[in-house]
């Protein structure tokens, strides 16, 4: 696992208490990218939580984006977001289980 990672699942950890996050690092399929020849990472983020209640798509990944800013544009180039309210997670996770 890279330091980079370990800080981003850190932070939005400690951020959104997510009840469920998945960080995937995908810089290594990006070798040869303009913006990877400085060394910025590539990531996709699933997360839950329940601070993204009442929001919009875009508040959410504004939230996001406010709580890794140091972070983007430098250590990470990309960063592709997937966020989910916590009762939209539960509704979609119920039409999952066996009855």
């Amino acid at each position: 696992m890279s330091h980079l990672r370990d800080v981003l699942e850190s932070r939005l950890r400690a951020e959104f208490q997510p009840l469920h996050l998945e960080i995937n690092d995908e810089t290594a399929r990006h070798a040869g990218h303009p913006g990877a020849a400085g060394g910025g990472g590539h990531f996709q983020v699933t997360i839950v939580s329940a601070e993204f209640e009442g929001k919009t798509i875009l508040e959410q990944h504004r939230m996001v984006n406010r709580a890794l800013e140091d972070l983007l544009g430098g250590d990470i180039h990309a960063l592709g977001l997937n966020t989910i309210a916590a009762s939209h997670w539960d509704e979609a996770h119920l039409k999952d289980e066996p009855e």
